[in-house]
């Protein structure tokens, strides 16, 4: 029996594949079996000084996403000879990633285009896994979407049960049992019960943070280093534009070192009212501005430790700078201009490959894979999802391989 811990992106996609191949698979997950309309219930509270967004249900943070399928690092995997082409091919052809119709382009998103174009900026609209018929326009796409419109991996779970694999909700995996260097099972806990469950085949897909305390609690050395795309929101007064209503984060440009992108947030306008303006959610037009960062944070006793470079705080000014000239041509209101608190998203790197798993994603431990953003060695500073599914998707390839 194969067990797989965490329902995410990686974990959904390897247990979909295993037991679509007959492979015996149990899945634990932290969380509950949720509608996808109620996972805005499901955020995580923000970890001390550092606000993380991260929920935990079955399909992870996938259901909150806003929805982005985009291509990123192929080069540096190649480069480190991980050739991911055919992956992610299979993994655009399963989620149906393409550009929404005109119909989904809304007159704020419309504007973010024409005017990152006007200044130079490689502009496109976002590669997306939401089903255009199922979409009915509503801004909530972080919220969980309330058509069930957008692909999540509580998805690819689905068809994994169907399939007669196990899922366990509401179970938490602790540790990897490890006795004389050879994997034995993992222990969890329910209803503040521990018992172990055995298996000597196990990939760990709980989340950057998650995968990195388990690891650590079983005498593994990892997390040593920890990346997350930092991002702010810039937002000001524009009357009437409604993007809050607007497809989310539907087109991206690309500066240096920096991504902007149509986001809308709630904190302008709270901001603004508090300041004496007239001003309701329909009146902000804002955008995402997000970085790669230095990697500079650890897990440590189970805490999160992060610092920011000073490059980190010059990529975000230097994109918040460029956000702001876009939003003051599209007609915003200089004087109202504001940027939320920094914030982050995609953690990562904390059993990076080279590091604590190889090429195949195994660590020192026969038999115990990583399969999340984890083994991802370079913060992107893009939406991660697509990427994790193609090597969570090689991953499965390979140990199909090894049952056959």
């Amino acid at each position: 029996m194969v067990i797989i811990i965490g329902s995410g992106a990686g974990g959904a996609i390897i247990a979909m594949e295993l037991a679509k191949s007959n492979i015996p698979v149990t899945i634990i997950e932290k969380g509950p079996y949720i509608k996808t309309k109620d996972a805005i219930n499901y955020y995580d509270k923000s970890y001390e000084n550092m606000d993380l967004l991260k929920t935990t249900c079955v399909g992870g943070s996938t259901i909150v996403s806003a929805g982005n399928g985009v291509r990123i690092l192929e080069k540096e995997f190649k480069n480190i000879g991980i050739d991911l082409s055919n992956e992610y091919n299979q993994v655009e052809k399963l989620l149906n990633i393409h550009e929404m119709d005109d119909n989904h382009i809304g007159e704020g998103t419309q504007k973010f285009i024409d005017i990152s174009k006007q200044y130079g900026f490689k502009t496109q609209k976002m590669p997306k896994f939401i089903r255009d018929s199922e979409c009915k326009i509503c801004g909530k796409c972080s919220f969980g979407c309330p058509q069930d419109a957008k692909w999540s991996s509580k998805d690819f779970i689905d068809i994994a049960i169907k399939n007669n694999a196990e899922l366990l909700t509401n179970t938490e995996a602790t540790k990897i049992i490890i006795e004389n260097g050879q994997l034995k099972g993992v222990e969890i806990k329910k209803d503040n019960k521990t018992r172990i469950i055995k298996s000597n085949e196990i990939i760990l897909a709980a989340g950057a943070i998650n995968s990195a305390i388990i690891l650590q609690n079983s005498g593994i050395n990892a997390g040593r280093k920890l990346f997350m795309d930092p991002f702010v929101t810039v937002g000001g007064l524009l009357k009437d534009i409604h993007y809050n209503t607007e497809v989310q984060m539907n087109a991206l440009a690309i500066g240096n070192d920096y991504i902007l992108s149509p986001h809308f947030s709630t904190y302008a306008a709270s901001f603004l009212k508090e300041n004496g303006y007239d001003i309701e959610n329909k009146d902000i037009l804002s955008i995402m501005v997000k970085i790669p960062d230095d990697g500079l944070g650890k897990i440590e006793n189970g805490k999160v430790i992060k610092y920011n470079s000073i490059n980190d705080i010059k990529r975000l000014a230097e994109g918040s700078a460029a956000a702001g000239a876009i939003l003051t041509t599209a007609g915003v209101d200089p004087t109202t201009i504001t940027s939320t608190v920094f914030r982050g998203a995609h953690p990562g790197g904390t059993a990076a490959i080279g590091e604590v798993v190889d090429k195949n994603l195994q660590t020192n431990i026969n038999g115990l894979y990583v399969g999340d953003a984890s083994v991802i060695p370079w913060s992107p500073g893009k939406p991660p999802i697509l990427l994790i599914l193609a090597l969570a998707l090689r991953l499965a390839n390979h140990l199909i391989e090894e049952y056959s």
